[in-house]
């Protein structure tokens, strides 16, 4: 259940002392990267940080990370227990993710961490990780159309409700490659906060080491680096530093390529595996297969799913093209998150035939991922084969492929 506020969560961790400096990161695209690349550079400076990012990719714990390695599963569990038990004692009637949200904060506190980097779960103002008591600098991403049945129908509106987690006194940085309209809401908000500063990231010593990396990789990096400086003022190493700890970064689903042979029966079958959900994510892989992958035109094949109510049509549209193989299927139920339902896969084909895919190009592999992995292999003989559409897709795949 989507239910967003404060009051609950409020009540919830009411009694959780938060003795870590908080950086909350708010987005539409890229959040997720900034998490990790700020809790890279700051345990590669010597400080202790805990990561709290959503959805969870494999186990439910894996969305805690301490010092880079995720909680185990016998302290989420404990944890998670006597806070819904607190739950239930005060009869709060908590949101799973606010649950969540609280055992996160509470596992923070005993491993006496330094910072905790935050992501958020949902737009800002009232998400559950906005209940923060204190927070040493706010970071804002790249901001795209998505959940505006939620946040609003326009950038403008969804942008006032990720700038909510600005507070007065508290540096933000902002990634400024968003839209005109969009920088315009969070200065205004910033204004109207009292927000210690504004900040924008330099992105030129960046591109000069990182030069292999995508321009949205690269911007990604430059806001966390920002923060990281505004986080340790005085005390920052130089970004030379610390970009060996970054490029050791692991962060699954985003164009992140691996061999899925064991599960296709193929002695070797490498993939491209990206969560790509939204139109402005598509656009990016998009653009990053048409640069790596097809330069000469080839054709490529696809497994897609995608959550109900995702704009497919927008997304499809940036990544299809006539030639190309699609396979679509549901991905697997969502562990801790029934809310969460999977788009049906027929409709995801007719998408894909609008979009120009021949119908003897189309397959629908219902509800069994590891059967649209084998199908697409069948298909993709020495092609190239893209996973996209969906985080809990690349779940899913991840789940199949440790399992085998």
């Amino acid at each position: 259940m989507i239910d967003l506020g404060l009051t609950r969560i409020t009540r919830l961790i009411q009694n959780t002392p938060q003795t870590w400096k908080a950086i909350h990161v708010a987005g539409t695209n890229g959040k997720g990267s900034i998490c990790t690349y700020l809790s890279a550079m700051l345990n590669a400076s010597g400080s202790s940080c805990a990561k709290f990012t959503s959805p969870h990719l494999i186990d439910r714990w894996d969305c805690i990370v301490i010092d880079g390695h995720p909680v185990s599963e016998s302290l989420f569990l404990e944890v998670e227990n006597e806070v819904k038990q607190r739950d239930q004692n005060d009869q709060i009637g908590a949101t799973e993710f606010e649950l969540l949200t609280a055992t996160a904060f509470e596992i923070f506190n005993r491993k006496r961490v330094e910072y905790g980097v935050v992501e958020v779960g949902l737009g800002g103002k009232l998400d559950a990780t906005n209940a923060m008591k204190q927070k040493a600098v706010t970071v804002i991403a790249k901001i795209g159309l998505d959940h505006q049945a939620l946040l609003g129908n326009t950038l403008g509106e969804i942008a006032l409700q990720k700038a909510g987690i600005i507070r007065r006194g508290v540096p933000c940085v902002v990634d400024d490659s968003n839209e005109g309209s969009v920088l315009k809401v969070i200065k205004q908000h910033a204004r109207e906060v009292g927000a210690a500063s504004l900040s924008f990231p330099d992105t030129e010593e960046i591109k000069e080491k990182m030069s292999d990396w995508e321009p949205h990789q690269i911007q990604n990096l430059a806001c966390a680096y920002a923060a990281f400086k505004l986080a340790k003022p005085g005390n920052e190493k130089p970004l030379s530093e610390l970009l060996k700890a970054v490029r050791e970064v692991n962060w699954p689903g985003r164009l992140q390529k691996l061999d899925i042979g064991r599960i296709t029966g193929k002695q070797k079958q490498e993939v491209l595996l990206d969560g790509a959900h939204n139109t402005q994510s598509a656009e990016v892989l998009g653009a990053y297969v048409k640069k790596h992958l097809r330069s000469g035109g080839e054709p490529v094949t696809w497994v897609v799913a995608a959550t109900q109510g995702k704009d497919m049509n927008g997304i499809l549209g940036l990544l299809l093209q006539p030639g190309d193989r699609v396979v679509a299927v549901r991905f697997q139920p969502v562990d801790g998150m029934p809310w969460v339902k999977p788009a049906d896969p027929a409709e995801l084909l007719r998408l894909a035939g609008d979009h120009g895919v021949e119908a003897s190009a189309l397959q629908d592999a219902g509800s069994d991922v590891k059967q649209a992995l084998v199908l697409a292999a069948e298909a993709v003989g020495d092609g190239l084969l893209v996973i996209a559409g969906s985080l809990y897709l690349v779940s899913s795949v991840l789940r199949i492929l440790r399992k085998s």
